[in-house]
């Protein structure tokens, strides 16, 4: 174990950081090894972990000395915020400041923040095309990501920018897949017009930031971003008619409809959907499917992801 360079691994139990550690532990011979970082190492996740191999230990992005103690000794971290926990753009910054602080502290070679852009450098705040929301930002989960980069550079911590697209596990348990009628047909109801969403599975992430960290001193400095596969609304209706063996109909909701959705987060997912598809030559552009598979060759599209996760999505509104 002594010559093994350690990761640590922030939200280790969720989607992106679970998928690191289970791509770090799938590798026994990569020299690397894996601390798993979760606010309760008692948790069901967390025992599941341990049982993997993962060295678990308890840090709260709120506390940063528990950061500090978290990232000692290690090689490499992992960092990400999450803005669904608590909706606060201004906490994001703010718990990114204390991973890049500690990384600095811990001397910490190789970080992997995993951001998303600052849409109000293409959509200012004062611009009428979609609402401003918080009073400050368009995207709020997207904005403050893209403002807390500054606070990796600015402390001179060797980070690579990881973007990241969405998750297709999304349908499984966020509803976003296709959903029965009253009429029993399938639909599914996103506001992207006729523009293409890139998409990823959420265990290929991991294998992607794996590559990133292997690949150390070639990735600092820069902005990755990765994607399974460009689909438009009809592309993943089609493929998910073939998995499914019964027809999905794809249905382009307005922006300004879902955004009256009434559910958590509905105002800032319409302006999300709106940004990806008013600027989808430039969110496209920044994913490029051929990048993620030269990470990881092994990247599923779509449809190979839904032939093993069809039976997973709950299909009943």
């Amino acid at each position: 174990m002594a010559d093994k360079r350690i990761i640590a691994v922030v939200g280790a139990t969720g989607a992106q950081g679970g998928g690191l550690v289970r791509a770090v532990l799938s590798e026994p011979a990569s020299g690397f090894v894996v601390r798993a970082l979760t606010r309760d190492i008692t948790s069901d996740k967390a025992k599941e972990l341990v049982k993997l191999g993962a060295d678990v230990v308890a840090a709260d992005l709120d506390d940063g000395e528990s950061l500090r103690r978290a990232f000692a000794g290690c090689d490499g971290a992992f960092c990400l915020t999450n803005f669904w926990e608590h909706f606060s753009p201004e906490k994001e910054v703010a718990q990114a400041r204390a991973m890049a602080q500690a990384a600095k502290q811990a001397g910490v070679r190789h970080v992997v923040w995993s951001t998303l852009e600052d849409t109000r450098r293409w959509v200012p705040l004062a611009d009428q095309r979609m609402p401003t929301l918080m009073e400050r930002y368009k995207v709020p989960h997207f904005d403050g990501k893209g403002e807390a980069d500054a606070e990796f550079t600015k402390l001179g911590v060797p980070t690579t920018f990881l973007l990241t697209s969405f998750y297709w596990e999304n349908m499984i348990f966020f509803g976003m897949g296709p959903k029965k009628g009253p009429d029993g047909q399938l639909t599914m109801a996103l506001p992207m017009g006729d523009k293409k969403l890139p998409g990823i599975a959420v265990e290929d992430i991991g294998k992607c930031c794996f590559a990133i960290v292997k690949g150390g001193q070639d990735f600092i400095g820069k902005t990755v971003g990765i994607a399974g596969e460009h689909l438009t609304g009809q592309e993943m209706a089609a493929t998910l008619t073939r998995a499914l063996g019964q027809p999905v109909v794809y249905h382009a909701v307005p922006f300004e409809a879902y955004r009256t959705f009434g559910f958590s987060g509905a105002e800032d997912l319409g302006n999300m959907f709106q940004f990806k598809h008013d600027f989808n030559e430039v969110f496209c552009g920044a994913r490029n499917p051929e990048v993620a598979r030269s990470l990881n060759p092994s990247i599923q599209t779509f449809e190979e992801w839904l032939s093993i996760n069809k039976g997973r999505i709950p299909l009943d509104a």
